[in-house]
């Protein structure tokens, strides 16, 4: 398993990701979206496997004030993106092509089991 949990900000999601991970002594790696700027061909892969439309943070006031988070396009919403990571929501956890979106505790005890 190559894990690598991509984050904006500490939040409890992130939290939770990390949790589960080091909980099963899984290694993994967090990539600081603040510091790393996604490339085009990263978006892709996460847009391929969970949909661009479920990488944007609509949740509170703040994220609804963003433009991308009305938009229905996938391209437009990867081009927003690409400007803006900030509107991304976190964690984006990814185990080789597979991607989840937020917490998803679920689908990481599938990729635990199938290892």
């Amino acid at each position: 398993m190559n894990i690598q949990i991509y984050v904006h900000k500490k939040n409890p999601d992130a939290l939770k990701a990390e949790r589960f991970f080091r909980e099963r002594r899984i290694p993994f790696q967090v990539v600081d979206l603040q510091k790393h700027r996604l490339g085009r061909k990263e978006l892709e892969t996460f847009a391929r496997s969970a949909g661009a439309a479920a990488l944007v943070d609509r949740a509170g006031r703040k994220a609804l004030e963003r433009p991308v988070a009305h938009m229905s396009d996938e391209s437009l919403i990867l081009d927003a993106l690409l400007d803006d990571p900030a509107a991304l929501k976190c964690p984006i956890v990814r185990n080789g092509n597979r991607v989840t979106v937020g917490a998803d505790e679920a689908a990481w005890r599938r990729w635990v089991e199938e290892a």
